[in-house]
């Protein structure tokens, strides 16, 4: 008769990860014990604990793992094409719930009240303007704040290929401008006005709509749009 196959019930009862697991929790477990659980079984004549550290020496730790192909994980002695399927199956729910929570955690951003709750850290106080796009996606949720330019606000500066170039990288749907005035005073000039209505039409062109920009003083903000200015 052959050898048998080796399963972490041959470990002693201390030693089995699924025990480890009850008694002090999995965060309690090294990377290889994680691993041991996920794959079950070893094959002939090995612990599947030695087969789950030769993953780790073959491709360096966790991340080399979850980067390999189920061919490249196939090929290591003790694995083969069905428990290569399961690691990557592990993976692939850990990535999908990360995602989860940082879709969770994205604020939805609907009105100039959003924007500036979530801006006026930043901005209160600051004595040179700073130019600011919020990122959104279809469903009006944040991907993310960047910071354009700081200084004097003016079109030779806050150029419509930098301004689009964040929402683009970020793959926005949409976007709003919000911008600080030193002075305090948040009316909009001549000059935010034509760069908003410069700005929208750049949008239009490329598929990204500019929803609004607002401008925020020292204790007040005007929404460009609320107030009809583009």
């Amino acid at each position: 008769m052959g050898k048998k196959s080796f399963t972490i019930h041959d470990l002693p009862v201390s030693e089995r990860p699924r025990e480890r697991l009850y008694k002090y929790g999995v965060e309690a477990l090294s990377a290889q014990e994680i691993l041991a659980l996920i794959l079950g079984r070893g094959i002939s004549g090995e612990s599947v604990t030695v087969t789950s550290q030769r993953l780790l020496s073959q491709f360096g730790n966790l991340k080399g793992i979850a980067d390999a192909t189920i061919e490249e994980l196939a090929k290591i002695r003790g694995i083969g094409p069905a428990k290569a399927s399961q690691i990557k199956a592990a993976f692939e729910l850990a990535n999908r719930l990360e995602k989860s929570h940082e879709s969770d955690k994205k604020p939805v951003v609907k009105t100039p009240e959003d924007v500036v709750n979530l801006v006026q850290k930043k901005l209160k106080g600051k004595k040179k303007e700073y130019f600011l796009v919020l990122s959104l996606d279809t469903r009006g949720k944040l991907i993310k704040t960047s910071e354009v330019s700081v200084g004097s606000l003016d079109s030779s500066i806050v150029h419509p290929r930098e301004v689009f170039k964040e929402a683009l990288t970020a793959s926005a749907a949409s976007v709003i401008f919000v911008h600080n005035h030193p002075s305090g005073e948040p009316e909009p000039s001549e000059d935010d006005i034509k760069l908003t209505k410069r700005l929208a039409d750049a949008g239009d062109i490329l598929g990204i709509e500019v929803l609004d920009h607002v401008i925020t003083g020292d204790n007040d903000f005007r929404s460009l749009k609320r107030l009809g200015l583009f």
